[in-house]
C-alpha cells in the first residue's frame, strides 16, 4: 500500500479527529479536502494546513452529510473542481448517550443519516474512481461500541457495528483493484464528540470510560500506520487493543450479563 496519495478527502475535518487527520496526512498528499457544516472553523484549519505545508493545495466544502442534496452536491462539485480523492477519510460521526425510549427522534435520525447513510453513499460515489485508477484507500472511523451491544449507547453501537462490517465486506471486493479499506476502531477520545452526545445537558461519561481515553493523536497516527500496513482493522491504544481481545473472547450470554448491572443514570 502507497503511503502517498494524490488526493485526500476528509469528513467532520472541522475539528478532532478529522482535523488531526488533517495534519497528519497533509505531508502524504498534493491535494486535500476539508469537509464539515462548520465553514469558518474549515477556512482557519485551511489557512493554518497552507502555512505549514505550502505544497498542499486545500479545498473546503461545506456541507451537512446527513442531507442527500448536500452529498450530491459535494460529489459533483469536487468533480468540477478536480478534487477527487483517492484517499476519503470517513470520519464524520455523532453519538447519543441515554435511554433510547427517552432520546429526540430527530438526533436519532440524524445520527443514522450521518454515521450509516452518508459514509456508505459518498463510499459509493467515490469508490469507482479509485477502482478506474486501479489504487486508492478507505478509512472508515468505526468504534470499540462496534463490537457490543451497550445499553444507553444502542443506536450509536449498532451504527459503529455496520461501520466494521461494511468495512469488512468492502475491503474484500476491493482488494482485486488495488484498493484498501481500513475500519478504525478507537475507544473514547477527547474531542467534541462527548458533548454532542449528551442527552438534555446530561452527563455523556460511561463508568469506567476515563480509563480507556487515548489522544486524538495517537489515534491518528496508529490509523496512518495500520493503512500504511494495509490491515483491515485497528484498535488505537493498548487498552482499547485489550479491551477487544477480551470482548471477543466473552460468550455473548455472559456480555448481556455484565452490561445488565451497568450503573443507571439517574
Amino acid at each position: 500500500m502507497s503511503d502517498h496519495y494524490s488526493c485526500a478527502l476528509i469528513t467532520g475535518a472541522s475539528a478532532g479527529l478529522g482535523e488531526e487527520f488533517a495534519f497528519q496526512l497533509a505531508p502524504r498528499v498534493h491535494k486535500m479536502v476539508l469537509v464539515a457544516r462548520r465553514e469558518e472553523r474549515l477556512a482557519v484549519i485551511a489557512d493554518r494546513l497552507r502555512e505549514r505545508f505550502p505544497h498542499v493545495a486545500v479545498a473546503v466544502f461545506s456541507a451537512d452529510l446527513t442531507l442527500p442534496s448536500h452529498r450530491e452536491q459535494l460529489v459533483d462539485l469536487l468533480e468540477q473542481r478536480g478534487f477527487i480523492p483517492d484517499l476519503l477519510v470517513n470520519n464524520a460521526g455523532m453519538g447519543d448517550y441515554g435511554e433510547f425510549a427517552n432520546a429526540d427522534w430527530d438526533k436519532l435520525d440524524a445520527m443514522l443519516q450521518l454515521n450509516i447513510t452518508a459514509l456508505t453513499h459518498l463510499t459509493h460515489a467515490l469508490l469507482p474512481h479509485m477502482m478506474n485508477r486501479g489504487y486508492g484507500a478507505v478509512v472508515n472511523v468505526s468504534s470499540l461500541a462496534s463490537l457490543l451491544p451497550i445499553p444507553d449507547f444502542a443506536v450509536y453501537a449498532a451504527t459503529k457495528a455496520y461501520v466494521t462490517s461494511f468495512s469488512e465486506a468492502l475491503r474484500i471486493e476491493a482488494r482485486e483493484y488495488g484498493i484498501s479499506v481500513l475500519a478504525v476502531c478507537p475507544g473514547p477520545v477527547h474531542t467534541e464528540f462527548g458533548e454532542v452526545a449528551r442527552q438534555n445537558g446530561g452527563d455523556s461519561d460511561m463508568p469506567g470510560r476515563e480509563w480507556f481515553y487515548v489522544d486524538k493523536e495517537q489515534v491518528v497516527a496508529e490509523s496512518i500506520s495500520a493503512l500504511d500496513a494495509d490491515k483491515a482493522r485497528v484498535y488505537t491504544g493498548w487498552q482499547v487493543a485489550a479491551a477487544a481481545v477480551l470482548i471477543s473472547a466473552v460468550p455473548l450470554v455472559l456480555l448481556r450479563l455484565i452490561l445488565g448491572t451497568r450503573p443507571r443514570r439517574g
